[in-house]
């Protein structure tokens, strides 16, 4: 991609991680509750606004049962969700 900023690619990750999450029927809440991460936090590395360290990617990719991988890079088919997704449901009843 000619100029990639790191702003792009911070929304595109950010996009990606926002795609796993509703394709797993998550909400942000949810989502954070699990990998440990504020709302606001998560809700601002989805819209690209803040950068993630490397040890916040890898909580959320473990909560979402993908690998890091999968959130940082694009598929070649163009697709925006992550190829692999560990099978299993989400216990919440520990978090309502």
């Amino acid at each position: 991609m000619p100029h990639d900023t790191d702003q792009d690619r911070l929304i595109r990750t950010g996009g990606r991680i926002r795609a796993a999450r509703g394709a797993r029927g998550l909400n942000l809440h949810e989502l954070a509750r699990l990998s440990g991460i504020s709302t606001s936090a998560l809700s601002l590395i989805e819209t690209g606004q803040r950068d993630l360290r490397l040890t916040t990617l890898c909580r959320i990719a473990a909560a979402l049962r993908v690998s890091a991988g999968d959130l940082l890079e694009e598929r070649e088919d163009g697709a925006s969700q992550p190829a692999a997704v560990r099978p299993g449901g989400y216990d919440l009843g520990d978090y309502t």
